[in-house]
């Protein structure tokens, strides 16, 4: 990653933050300046030597690229003379009020996660404006176009426009309820980096840094959230198994074969600390909290056979009344069945198949196998398994049915 890179990937939602608000608002329009500012530091840093304030000079770049773009619409237009009247500084000195540099990276969230969006339109908006990520790498982690991830970061930025979104933190009145928007955008991104849904790769490992940095980074901008801090424990402790999720060759490592001496340890001590942190509230865990919970006591169980099963059933009762849908159950029943047996828990499987709750899913198919495998019903499991594989998008989950399918004949 060159310099220019690096300062980018780390700055970027401060950047486009802080044009945001001095344009008034024009997200569409502080973007595009940004990466016209970069694209004039690709040419101008090798050719001139990097300045002494990289991203101060990126500012006023794109500030004076801006100023242009007013100027063409309307010389005397207001927010034209308060951008002009503020150019003085010779182009190497800050954009930004130093005491509103978090409220403008905190904004930049709260609008690119804003309910008047699709999720995809909020997943992409997030990923490009706050994380810095191009519409290449974005469209590379989903496996799509990369001009349908171009066309709804536009539409998006034209959504937000026409709606009139306010460049600006929410009232603290609204704040929490829009803080699950923006949670759910990053418990998005996580999840499809840490098991990606199609492709020939288990892992997304960088989409999935990508979501815990921005994670901390919201938790900074909102030190007393403890839902934040419990998506980060979620975001941590599942990043630690990791290194050994796959093989060499990247297949698939079931939980029960992984060597667990090859899980990040340094992750686990910052995901409990995290979940330490949205206990010590004392309003009791949320969604991400309790699912840190249970991600905990995967992490800190010498092996399957160890795991405090009962524990996680219970933990998933309460995410089930907390946050109730048909993968919470579905997860309920496999650690019932590793708590009480497969019976119990295909009486659960059976209830979720008969309200159709999954339709479509890989998933149901995949645990209604194991569980029929483990009581002997070998013809009814291995149906069931080359169900599941028939259904997954992932190669590498899809090589595992099948192989677990194979072994039933």
């Amino acid at each position: 990653m060159t310099s220019l890179e690096a300062v980018w990937r780390i700055e970027s939602a401060r950047i486009v933050g802080a044009l945001t608000r001095y344009t008034g608002g024009d997200l569409e329009l502080a973007e595009d300046v940004a990466q016209e500012a970069v694209a004039e530091a690709l040419v101008s840093w090798p050719r001139d030597g990097e300045p002494a304030n990289p991203v101060g000079w990126l500012l006023n770049t794109a500030r004076r690229r801006a100023i242009d773009s007013f100027r063409r619409r309307a010389a005397r237009d207001e927010r034209y003379a308060l951008l002009a009247s503020e150019d003085t500084d010779g182009g190497d000195g800050h954009l930004w009020d130093p005491d509103r540099i978090d409220d403008d990276v905190l904004a930049l969230m709260f609008v690119a996660c804003h309910p008047v969006l699709s999720p995809e339109a909020r997943v992409a908006l997030t990923l490009r404006t706050v994380g810095g990520l191009s519409t290449e790498e974005i469209a590379r982690a989903f496996l799509v176009p990369v001009a349908t991830i171009q066309a709804r970061v536009t539409r998006a930025k034209k959504t937000i426009a026409a709606a009139r979104v306010p460049f600006e933190v929410p009232p603290q009145a609204d704040r929490k309820e829009r803080l699950g928007g923006v949670l759910s955008v990053l418990y998005v991104i996580f999840t499809e980096g840490s098991t990606a849904t199609t492709g020939d790769s288990l892992l997304r490992t960088d989409l999935a840094y990508e979501a815990v940095r921005l994670a901390r980074t919201l938790a900074a901008l909102l030190p007393g959230e403890p839902e934040v801090f419990g998506l980060i424990a979620l975001c941590e402790l599942t990043t630690a198994r990791f290194p050994a999720r796959t093989g060499p060759d990247g297949s698939a490592i079931l939980l029960e074969d992984q060597d667990r001496r090859r899980w990040d340890r340094s992750a686990i001590r910052r995901g409990l600390a995290a979940l330490a942190q949205a206990t010590a509230a004392g309003r009791g865990l949320g969604p991400y909290g309790l699912q840190a919970a249970i991600a905990a006591g995967h992490a800190t169980a010498a092996s399957v056979a160890e795991t405090d099963w009962e524990r996680i059933v219970l933990l998933y009762e309460a995410l089930g009344r907390v946050a109730p849908s048909p993968i919470v159950e579905l997860n309920r029943a496999v650690a019932v069945a590793m708590a009480s047996g497969p019976g119990p828990a295909l009486l659960l499987v059976d209830e979720l198949v008969a309200q159709d709750r999954l339709p479509g899913s890989y998933l149901l198919p995949s645990v209604r196998g194991e569980l029929l495998s483990r009581l002997g019903r070998t013809a009814e499991a291995r149906a069931e398994l080359e169900l599941a594989a028939r259904l997954c998008g992932n190669a590498r989950e899809r090589a595992v049915l099948v192989r677990k399918a194979a072994a039933l004949s």
